[in-house]
């Protein structure tokens, strides 16, 4: 069997909760500071972890490893993230975590789309039930009533 650890899906959901996480803590870290400057700060605290579990899991390679193409898509994700982030803590600093988070996690649609359009990734009509779902819950969570 499997352990717990090797799983894709305890790590998901274990990126699902920190993400909730990361909602709540961000909006009361931008009460009083500017959204720009509180994604500076969070990356900054990103980029310190990332050097300790690197360094602590001896994950460290030379970068002539990286193939010009990884190099080039690594770097389109990191200015995807960064600007994710700046969106993000933007939206959190005029609006409730409540209604930011779900709108947000419309990105999970997102890649469903894309990955099947773009990676020729294939889901079944069960998966794109769900997709729908998710969609319709998005929505309707960040609606204001």
């Amino acid at each position: 069997m499997k352990s717990l650890a090797a799983s894709w899906q305890f790590w998901a959901l274990l990126s699902a909760c920190f993400a909730a996480l990361t909602a709540i803590f961000a909006k009361v870290g931008v009460e009083n500071v500017g959204a720009d400057f509180a994604t500076l700060l969070r990356t900054i605290v990103v980029v310190l972890a990332l050097v300790a579990i690197v360094t602590a899991t001896g994950g460290w390679q030379s970068l002539d490893t990286i193939s010009g193409r990884s190099a080039l898509f690594l770097v389109l994700s990191g200015l995807a993230t960064g600007a994710s982030w700046v969106c993000y803590f933007r939206a959190l600093k005029v609006g409730d975590a409540a209604r930011v988070a779900p709108l947000d996690k419309l990105s999970v649609v997102l890649v469903a789309v894309f990955a099947a359009v773009f990676l020729g990734e294939k889901l079944a009509p069960l998966n794109w039930l769900g997709i729908a779902l998710i969609a319709g819950g998005g929505v309707l969570v960040a609606y204001k009533v």
